[in-house]
Protein backbone atom coordinates (compact mmCIF):
# COMPACT_ATOMS: atom_id res chain seq x y z
CA UNK A 1 0.00 0.00 0.00
CA UNK A 2 1.29 3.63 -0.96
CA UNK A 3 2.47 6.16 1.48
CA UNK A 4 -0.01 7.94 0.83
CA UNK A 5 -2.77 6.05 0.99
CA UNK A 6 -1.68 5.22 4.48
CA UNK A 7 -1.89 8.99 5.23
CA UNK A 8 -5.15 9.57 4.15
CA UNK A 9 -6.64 6.32 5.25
CA UNK A 10 -4.64 7.29 9.02
CA UNK A 11 -6.05 10.70 8.84
CA UNK A 12 -9.42 9.87 7.52
CA UNK A 13 -9.43 7.32 10.71
CA UNK A 14 -9.15 9.85 12.78
CA UNK A 15 -11.56 12.52 12.02
CA UNK A 16 -14.21 10.14 11.86
CA UNK A 17 -13.23 8.26 15.27
CA UNK A 18 -13.44 12.18 16.74
CA UNK A 19 -16.22 12.42 15.04
CA UNK A 20 -18.17 9.36 16.10
CA UNK A 21 -16.54 10.08 20.06
CA UNK A 22 -18.68 13.32 20.19
CA UNK A 23 -21.96 11.57 18.58
CA UNK A 24 -21.81 8.76 21.01
CA UNK A 25 -21.38 11.53 24.10
CA UNK A 26 -24.00 13.17 22.83
CA UNK A 27 -26.60 10.95 22.55
CA UNK A 28 -25.24 9.50 26.17
CA UNK A 29 -26.11 13.01 27.45
CA UNK A 30 -29.67 13.46 25.75
CA UNK A 31 -30.58 9.88 26.94
CA UNK A 32 -29.35 9.74 30.41
CA UNK A 33 -29.38 13.31 31.12
CA UNK A 34 -25.75 12.54 32.42
CA UNK A 35 -22.35 12.91 31.26
CA UNK A 36 -20.54 9.98 30.25
CA UNK A 37 -18.55 7.84 32.21
CA UNK A 38 -14.88 9.62 32.53
CA UNK A 39 -13.32 5.96 33.13
CA UNK A 40 -15.65 2.57 32.71
CA UNK A 41 -13.36 0.57 34.01
CA UNK A 42 -13.11 2.72 37.11
CA UNK A 43 -14.52 0.50 40.58
CA UNK A 44 -17.25 3.67 41.03
CA UNK A 45 -18.49 3.46 38.02
CA UNK A 46 -21.91 1.51 38.51
CA UNK A 47 -22.22 -1.96 35.62
CA UNK A 48 -24.98 -0.83 33.92
CA UNK A 49 -23.47 2.58 32.59
CA UNK A 50 -20.16 1.25 32.18
CA UNK A 51 -21.65 -1.93 29.96
CA UNK A 52 -24.29 0.45 28.53
CA UNK A 53 -20.93 2.80 27.33
CA UNK A 54 -18.82 0.02 26.25
CA UNK A 55 -21.58 -1.11 23.84
CA UNK A 56 -22.67 2.16 22.78
CA UNK A 57 -18.89 3.55 21.87
CA UNK A 58 -17.60 -0.04 20.56
CA UNK A 59 -20.66 0.01 17.83
CA UNK A 60 -20.14 3.56 17.01
CA UNK A 61 -16.25 3.20 16.67
CA UNK A 62 -17.30 0.33 14.69
CA UNK A 63 -19.15 1.92 12.14
CA UNK A 64 -16.81 5.18 11.88
CA UNK A 65 -14.42 2.31 10.66
CA UNK A 66 -16.76 1.13 8.38
CA UNK A 67 -17.06 4.73 7.21
CA UNK A 68 -13.88 5.31 6.90
CA UNK A 69 -12.20 2.32 5.37
CA UNK A 70 -15.13 2.14 2.64
CA UNK A 71 -14.94 5.96 2.02
CA UNK A 72 -11.11 5.90 1.28
CA UNK A 73 -11.84 2.74 -1.06
CA UNK A 74 -14.40 4.39 -2.89
CA UNK A 75 -12.62 7.67 -3.63
CA UNK A 76 -9.83 5.61 -4.16
CA UNK A 77 -11.45 3.35 -6.72
CA UNK A 78 -13.05 6.41 -8.23
CA UNK A 79 -9.29 8.41 -8.54
CA UNK A 80 -7.92 5.61 -9.59
CA UNK A 81 -10.01 2.82 -11.18
CA UNK A 82 -8.25 0.57 -8.81
CA UNK A 83 -9.68 -0.78 -5.37
CA UNK A 84 -7.11 -0.52 -2.38
CA UNK A 85 -4.90 -4.05 -2.20
CA UNK A 86 -7.26 -6.06 -0.05
CA UNK A 87 -10.72 -4.32 -0.57
CA UNK A 88 -10.54 -5.48 -4.33
CA UNK A 89 -14.43 -6.61 -5.44
CA UNK A 90 -15.23 -10.11 -5.56
CA UNK A 91 -14.31 -11.63 -8.69
CA UNK A 92 -17.58 -11.52 -11.02
CA UNK A 93 -18.26 -8.27 -9.63
CA UNK A 94 -18.10 -4.72 -11.76
CA UNK A 95 -15.44 -2.83 -10.23
CA UNK A 96 -17.36 0.76 -8.61
CA UNK A 97 -20.59 -1.19 -7.06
Amino acid sequence: MAVGSKLVGIATGVVVRKVADKAVSSAWRRTRHTEPPADPAAPGTPWGDALSWAVASGVAMAVARLLATRGTATAKLKLTGKAPEGLEPPKGTPAGT
